[in-house]
């Protein structure tokens, strides 16, 4: 084996294992929740510092609209916001059950632009609360264009399948 490989696949192997930890404090962290406001605040931090974005949000099926319960970001978004599930992505992301992932919001025809063009929000990756039957959505933002990786998304879904089971046993 060529040894110059070695110090990359070394510092490689030290980032996933200080991700793994990472997560698995978040999961352990959720599963002890005992309200909904500790899994909105467990979610939107770590969604932020796991996929090391500039805005993370919690979304809330609330009937036909999306509640945006909760959001960490660099400048406020939508906090407190309701929009219909038919125009807006996490209503997209729920009503499909399956991620979104934008790397250009100006050019996916889901995004509402004129609600994102006051933002700092250029790309971003979405998926549901509870695959099956969701619940709601967690999302991350960029403030430059970029393509969440594979790795980002999983986070985001084990977060969201994990807070999915936060939230039903509360």
């Amino acid at each position: 084996m060529d040894d110059t490989k070695r110090p990359r696949e070394s510092a490689v192997g030290a980032v996933y294992v200080r991700d793994m930890e990472r997560l698995l404090r978040v999961v352990q962290d959720l599963s002890a929740s005992r309200d909904l406001n500790s899994v909105m605040d467990i979610v939107r931090h770590s969604a932020r510092d796991l996929t090391g974005s500039d805005g993370a949000t919690f979304v809330l099926r609330d009937g036909d609209k999306c509640y945006y319960a909760e959001e960490d970001a660099i400048t406020p978004l939508w906090k407190g916001s309701r929009f219909p599930m038919s125009v807006c992505i996490s209503g997209w992301v729920m009503m499909n059950r399956e991620p979104a992932v934008i790397e250009d919001i100006f050019t996916d025809l889901r995004i509402p632009v004129d609600v994102y063009e006051k933002t700092f929000v250029r790309s971003l990756a979405m998926v549901p609360i509870r695959t099956a039957s969701p619940i709601g959505a967690i999302g991350s933002y960029w403030a430059s264009r970029h393509r969440a990786t594979p790795e980002q998304v999983k986070a985001l879904h084990v977060i969201a399948d994990t807070a999915a089971i936060a939230m039903d046993n509360i």
